[in-house]
C-alpha cells in the first residue's frame, strides 16, 4: 500500500510540473491571450453559420449554407449524441489552448514510457524530448489543432500495445481502448492511418520474435485483446466515423464519375486523390538531414534573422531605411527544398538523434528492431515522389493511402520512434546489464557517425547552390542583388545550425562519458541531460512560435473585420449566395459573414470543386446564376474589394420547361456550357431512371417562394397551374435530405450536376426540405451501447483486478 501511495504521488507530482512546464512555454495564455492560428482563422469562418444556429436553437444543424454552396457540419465540430469519449478529452484539455496540446503531448508520452518499465525520471526527459519536438510545436503555430489532438494520443495507445504484449491483459486492453478512443475522437484519421502502419511493423516484429520463442499462443491472444480494444475505441465513436465516411464520399475525397478533364482530354482514373496533391509535400532525400540539423535547408519560407541577415546589411547600405530593412529581414524566403511551402523543420534534436544512434547499438531485443523499421518505413515514404516506385505501390496497392496528401506528414511515426529508443539507450547506460566497455564503445561509435554526418556537411557546402523554387519571383521583385544575399543567408544558417548541432552533439557525448567514468551521479547526469534536450529543442521551437504569436481573444473569436463592401451586401435581407472571385475556392472570410461558394476545407464537396474547375473558372456564369450568387466580390483598379449584383441570378428556385437526359456524368457536367438554365435543367438518367416526362409548361403566373430559412429546414411557397419540375439552388446531398409536398415525403433528384430538382403538381403548396440525417441516429445507438460495454468492462475488470491484487497480498 505504501508503494502504491508513493506511485500515485510520484505521478501526481510529475504531471503537475508538465501543466507548469506547458503554461511557461505558453505563458500569453496566462494573459487572456490565445495564439493566432491561421487555420483555426479559418475554421471559425467555416463554422459561423453552425456555431450561430447552435447559439440560437441550443442544437446541432449538422448542415451549412455558408460554406461551398452547401456541406455537412459533420467535419466543422458536429456533436453527436452519447459522444461521451468527447467529454473525456475536454477534461483532459483543461489547459487553454495552445498549452493543452503540450501538456497532453507529455502526458502520452510518459504513459508509454512507463508502460516500457522505464523510470519516471527518464519518463519525464523523454515526454519533454517529444512534447518539444520543432514539428510539434509547428503545427500547434499554424493551427493544425485536430492533427496535433491525434498526435498526442498515439503514445497511449502504443503504451497500451505493449501492455498487451508484457501480458498485462485487462490494462493493456483498457489503455489501448481508451486511446483509441480519444484518437478517434480527435478526427485527424491521416495521423491515425500512419500510426497503424507503424503498428503493423510492430506486429510483423513481435510475430517473428514469438515464433522463434515459441510464444505464439500468448501473441496471439495479445492481439486479440487488441483487436477487440480497437473494435470498442473506434465503436465508441460511431457516430463521427459513419457520419465522416458519408460525406467522404460525396467529397473530393471520394471517387469521381467524371472521366474527361475540363478541357476534353481523359481523366486519370483514381478513387482517392490525385497522384500529385498526394505527393506534392514530398521530403527531399537529402532535406531528412533537417532531421539532426534544424535550418540545414533554410528552415521555412519566413524566418527571421533581424540584424543578423546579410540582406538586412546589404540594404542598410544602399540606404534602405533601417525599420524598412529590418521588415525585410524578419521574414526571408530562407527555405530551399523541393517542397512548395514550409512552416519549419522537422527537427527531432541532434542531442535526440545521437541517443538513437547509440541506442542501436546498445539496446537488445524486439524493441529495437520494430523502432528502428518504424522510423525507416516513416522516412522513406515521406520521401513521396522522391522515392516514386514505393509511393506509387503504396498508393495502387495499399487500402485508402490515397485518401490523404501531404505524404511528408508520415514523420510522425519517426518523431515518435526517436525519442523512445533514445530513452531507452540512456536507460542501459544507466543499467547494469551491460558493461563499461559495451557502454563507452557504443558512445565512442555514436558520437563518430554523428560528428562525421555534421563534419561532412560542412565539407560538402560548396556542392550546394542554395536555389530555391520562387527565386525568379524574388529575384523579379527585388533584383539580383538581393536575391544573392539572400542565398548568402541561407548558406550562412546551413554553417550555424550544423555547428549548433555539433556542439550539442560533443556536450551530450562529454556529459555521458564522465557519468560512465563515474565522475558524475545519475542524478546530476540526468539533470544535465534534459537541460541540454531542452535548451536545444526549445530554442528551436521559439524560433516559429513564441509570444510574438498571441493575440486577443476577441481577434481569434471574430477574425475578420467587417467592411463597406459586407455591409452593402447584408442589407440585402433576402437569402443568397457571395462569390469573392479572390478567394475563389480557398478562404472563409465570405463564409463568416455570407452564404459562399467558397471556402476552407481539405476535403471539399466534389460537386463544387467540379464546377469550379469546368465552368467558374472558365467564366460560365450561367452556374453562378443556378448557384443563386447575388454578389461578386472583386478588386478595383485600386485594390479595395468592391461587390456587384448579378441580376441574372435564378433565386432559391425556379420552374423549368425542359429536362434534358443524358446517359453519363461527363454529358451532365459539359450540358451546363451550352443550354439555358434558367429554364431548363439536365439530368443524368443513369441514376434517375424513373424520370420520364422532359416537357412542362410554364406560363408567367408560376412561382416559388422561400417562406423560411434555417440551414437545415427550408419552407417553400409553390404556385403553378401546370405540373411542374422546380429547380431548387441548392446542393443535392444523398443522405439525409428529405423532401415533403404539404407534409407527405416525396422523392427528389439532381439535376445540372449538383443541384436538387422535384415534380411539383399544379396548385398551391407548400414544399420542405429537411435535413435528417439517419447516420447520426444508427452511430448514436451503436455510440451509446458500445459506450455502456466499455464502462461495465472498464468497472468489472477494475474490481477483479483489485480483489485479485488483495488476495495475492494476503497470501503473501
Amino acid at each position: 500500500m505504501k508503494g502504491v501511495s508513493r506511485s500515485f504521488f510520484t505521478h501526481f507530482f510529475t504531471l503537475t510540473f508538465f501543466v507548469v512546464v506547458a503554461l511557461a512555454y505558453f505563458h500569453p495564455v496566462l494573459q487572456g491571450k490565445v495564439i493566432f492560428q491561421s487555420d483555426i482563422m479559418q475554421y471559425t469562418g467555416m463554422a459561423k453559420e453552425q456555431n450561430d444556429f447552435r447559439k440560437d436553437y441550443d442544437k446541432e444543424p449538422y448542415w451549412t449554407n455558408g460554406a461551398f454552396g452547401g456541406m455537412p457540419t459533420y467535419q466543422l465540430g458536429a456533436n453527436y449524441p452519447h459522444n461521451y469519449v468527447k467529454k473525456l478529452d475536454r477534461a483532459l484539455r483543461f489547459l487553454p489552448r495552445p498549452a493543452d496540446y503540450l501538456f497532453l503531448y507529455f502526458l502520452g508520452f510518459y504513459i508509454l514510457l512507463c508502460c516500457l518499465k522505464i523510470d519516471y525520471k527518464l519518463a519525464v526527459i523523454g515526454a519533454l524530448a517529444f512534447g518539444f519536438s520543432t514539428y510539434l510545436i509547428i503545427i500547434l503555430g499554424v493551427g493544425h489543432n485536430a492533427k496535433a489532438h491525434a498526435i498526442a494520443y498515439l503514445p497511449m495507445i502504443l503504451g497500451g500495445i505493449m501492455l498487451s504484449f508484457r501480458k498485462k491483459y485487462f490494462w493493456g486492453f483498457v489503455l489501448a481502448a481508451l486511446g483509441m478512443a480519444l484518437e478517434i475522437n480527435a478526427n485527424h484519421y491521416q495521423m491515425t492511418y500512419y500510426f497503424m502502419l507503424l503498428v503493423l511493423v510492430i506486429g510483423l516484429v513481435l510475430l517473428i520474435d514469438a515464433i522463434r520463442n515459441k510464444a505464439l499462443l500468448s501473441y496471439l491472444k495479445s492481439v486479440g485483446v487488441l483487436l477487440l480494444a480497437v473494435f470498442l475505441g473506434i465503436a465508441v465513436n460511431a457516430t463521427a466515423l459513419m457520419a465522416t465516411k458519408e460525406y467522404a464520399d460525396w467529397s473530393t475525397r471520394g471517387s469521381s464519375e467524371l472521366t474527361i478533364n475540363p478541357d476534353g482530354s481523359p481523366k486519370e482514373a483514381t478513387q482517392g486523390l490525385s497522384r500529385d496533391y498526394i505527393t506534392e509535400y514530398s521530403y527531399g532525400l537529402t532535406e531528412s538531414l533537417n532531421l539532426f540539423v534544424p535550418r540545414l535547408f533554410g528552415g521555412s519560407n519566413n524566418e527571421d534573422l533581424g540584424t543578423k541577415s546579410k540582406a538586412y546589411a546589404y540594404l542598410t547600405e544602399q540606404g534602405v531605411p533601417r525599420s524598412q530593412a529590418l521588415e525585410f529581414a524578419s521574414g526571408l524566403p530562407l527555405y530551399w527544398g523541393s517542397q512548395p511551402i514550409v512552416a519549419g523543420p522537422a527537427y527531432v534534436g541532434a542531442i535526440l538523434v545521437f541517443l538513437f544512434i547509440m541506442g542501436l547499438f546498445l539496446v537488445k531485443g524486439r524493441t529495437k528492431w520494430w523502432l528502428l523499421g518504424g522510423v525507416l518505413l516513416s522516412l522513406v515514404l515521406s520521401w513521396g515522389k522522391n522515392f516514386g516506385w514505393l509511393t506509387d505501390f503504396m498508393i495502387d496497392y495499399f487500402p485508402f493511402y490515397d485518401k490523404f496528401r501531404a505524404v511528408s506528414s508520415i514523420q510522425v511515426v519517426l518523431e515518435l520512434c526517436v525519442p523512445v529508443l533514445g530513452v531507452l539507450a540512456v536507460s542501459e547506460l544507466l543499467g547494469t546489464t551491460q558493461k563499461r566497455e559495451e557502454k563507452l564503445k557504443a558512445l565512442k561509435l555514436s558520437f563518430l557517425i554523428c560528428a562525421g554526418i555534421g563534419v561532412v556537411l560542412l565539407l560538402v557546402k560548396g556542392m550546394f547552390d542554395f536555389d530555391g523554387l520562387n527565386d525568379e519571383v524574388y529575384q523579379r521583385y527585388f533584383g539580383d542583388e538581393v536575391l544573392a544575399m539572400i542565398k548568402r543567408d541561407r548558406e550562412a544558417v546551413y554553417i550555424n545550425d550544423t555547428l549548433r548541432s555539433l556542439i550539442f552533439v560533443l556536450l551530450t557525448a562529454v556529459l555521458l562519458w564522465f557519468f560512465i567514468k563515474e565522475k558524475i551521479k545519475e542524478r546530476i547526469m540526468l539533470v544535465f541531460l534534459a537541460v541540454l534536450i531542452c535548451f536545444d529543442l526549445v530554442g528551436v521551437a521559439l524560433r516559429y512560435v513564441d509570444q510574438d504569436d498571441f493575440v486577443s481573444k476577441r481577434r481569434m473569436n471574430q477574425p475578420f473585420q467587417i467592411s463597406n463592401t459586407d455591409k452593402q451586401i447584408l442589407a440585402d435581407t433576402t437569402v443568397y449566395r457571395v462569390y469573392d472571385a479572390s478567394e475563389g475556392l480557398n478562404g472563409a472570410r465570405t463564409s463568416y459573414f455570407h452564404k459562399s461558394i467558397g471556402g476552407y476545407h481539405a476535403a471539399k464537396p466534389a460537386v463544387i470543386q467540379d464546377l469550379f474547375e469546368y465552368h467558374i473558372y472558365r467564366n460560365n456564369r450561367q452556374v453562378l446564376n443556378m448557384l443563386n450568387v447575388k454578389y461578386v466580390i472583386q478588386q478595383n483598379e485600386e485594390g479595395q474589394r468592391v461587390a456587384s449584383v448579378n441580376p441574372e441570378a435564378h433565386g432559391n428556385a425556379w420552374f423549368v420547361e425542359l429536362l434534358l437526359p443524358v446517359q453519363t456524368a461527363d454529358e451532365e457536367i459539359m450540358a451546363l456550357d451550352s443550354m439555358k438554365l434558367a429554364s431548363e435543367a439536365v439530368f443524368n438518367r443513369s441514376d434517375f431512371p424513373l424520370i420520364n416526362q422532359f416537357r412542362y409548361e410554364v406560363d408567367s403566373t408560376a412561382s416559388i417562394s422561400l417562406l423560411n430559412y434555417k440551414p437545415n429546414q427550408l419552407e417553400y411557397l409553390t404556385v403553378n397551374d401546370h405540373d411542374g419540375i422546380a429547380v431548387f439552388s441548392e446542393l443535392y446531398y444523398p443522405q439525409g435530405w428529405n423532401a415533403y409536398l404539404d407534409g407527405i415525403e416525396v422523392p427528389h433528384f439532381r439535376v445540372n450536376y449538383g443541384l436538387r430538382a422535384m415534380e411539383v403538381p399544379s396548385g398551391e403548396h407548400k414544399i420542405e426540405f429537411k435535413f435528417e440525417p439517419e447516420v447520426i441516429a444508427r452511430g448514436s445507438m451503436i455510440t451509446m451501447i458500445s459506450s455502456i460495454l466499455f464502462g461495465i468492462i472498464l468497472v468489472g475488470g477494475g474490481f477483479f483486478a483489485y480483489f485479485r491484487s488483495r488476495k495475492k497480498q494476503l497470501k503473501e
